[in-house]
């Protein structure tokens, strides 16, 4: 393990105000989506997709790295050049995601674990050798009528850290990816509380396993009221209620903190980054950037629809969505610039 590469590679990822592209869907995931808006659910419409997210001009100058799926990885583009040749030329750094997906905890209704440890020491040296320079584990913690559980969240955190203390060995940059999830009707209180209990977890398990805090990157999620809750709290209460909960249990050595999307609408996903960095950024010790895959695809999937004609338009929406991102990162997104 090169320490001082893997600092400098989880550097470069939140660098520039820019952000990364999760674009891992599992095949099923994908596939569910395309369903929903008529595109052929087969292996050549994902790669289509997935060669149009590559190839979206100018998508480097917002997009640092990309997070991909395994069918991902060994694809191409339709003249035979390897999407990871692609998105390196375009300076995008290529990115894997390992878990296997998260399955019920046996004995704990509405509870998940995440698997995927058995045999990811060989997985990772051979994404490393395809040119994944990075990798990404995502836990999903419930909130509901007496969960999450103690034994839900140190479970999920131990396998996490594990996870990161692989990534290192092989020289990969782990994305350690603890989501609170948004389902349900609780007020943003309970999520905030939830949400530092997660982390204080997840930081005492990748303390005990050796992992470098200064060569990964925290994906967690906003502190946010369910989707349910009959009350919405505003962009700032949400940001100021983000940051003291990301304060009082992230260490300042960790790099940078890449929020997930969570199924926020694409607006919201950038609005409330954009108040975390115009209310705290010039005070915190660790960069806010984002990690979004619908809140920054949703659009040009809508518009694509599997149309090769409509390739220019879908690219075009993404590459606004990334910029929207990046603006958000320095302070400067506003609501005039989804109409300009």
């Amino acid at each position: 393990m090169n320490v001082q590469v893997l600092n400098e590679s989880a550097g470069k990822l939140v660098a520039a105000d820019k952000g990364l592209l999760a674009m891992d869907e599992s095949n099923p995931t994908c596939n569910k989506r395309f369903a929903s808006l008529g595109i052929p659910q087969t292996v050549e419409a994902r790669r289509a997709y997935r060669e149009l997210i590559a190839t979206t001009p100018g998508l480097g100058e917002s997009i640092s790295g990309a997070i991909l799926y395994d069918e991902t990885i060994r694809q191409q583009k339709k003249d035979g050049t390897p999407l990871v040749k692609v998105l390196t030329d375009a300076g995008i750094i290529p990115g894997i995601k390992v878990d296997t997906g998260a399955k019920d905890m046996p004995g704990r209704a509405g509870e998940k674990i995440t698997e995927g440890l058995d045999g990811l020491r060989e997985r990772l040296a051979e994404y490393a050798q395809m040119g994944a320079r990075f990798a990404k584990w995502r836990a999903v913690i419930a909130v509901g009528d007496g969960i999450p559980s103690r034994a839900c969240i140190e479970a999920n955190a131990h396998a996490l850290a594990r996870y990161a203390a692989l990534c290192q060995e092989a020289g990969l940059v782990p994305i350690v990816e603890p989501e609170v999830l948004m389902d349900g009707a609780h007020f943003l209180e309970c999520c905030a509380e939830v949400t530092e209990q997660v982390l204080r977890s997840v930081f005492y398990q990748l303390d005990v396993q050796g992992v470098v805090l200064e060569g990964m990157i925290l994906k967690p999620n906003m502190v946010l009221p369910g989707l349910s809750c009959p009350r919405q709290a505003p962009v700032d209460e949400v940001a100021d209620a983000t940051v003291q909960c990301l304060l009082r249990a992230v260490p300042a050595a960790v790099p940078g903190i890449a929020f997930l999307s969570g199924g926020q609408s694409a607006e919201l996903a950038s609005a409330r980054l954009n108040a975390m960095n115009v209310r705290f950024k010039s005070r915190l010790p660790w960069a806010l950037a984002f990690s979004y895959a619908r809140a920054i695809q949703q659009p040009a999937l809508e518009i694509w629809q599997g149309k090769e004609a409509k390739v220019p338009a879908a690219q075009q929406a993404l590459y606004h969505r990334a910029r929207c991102n990046s603006a958000a990162r320095r302070g400067e997104y506003s609501a005039a610039m989804e109409s300009a």
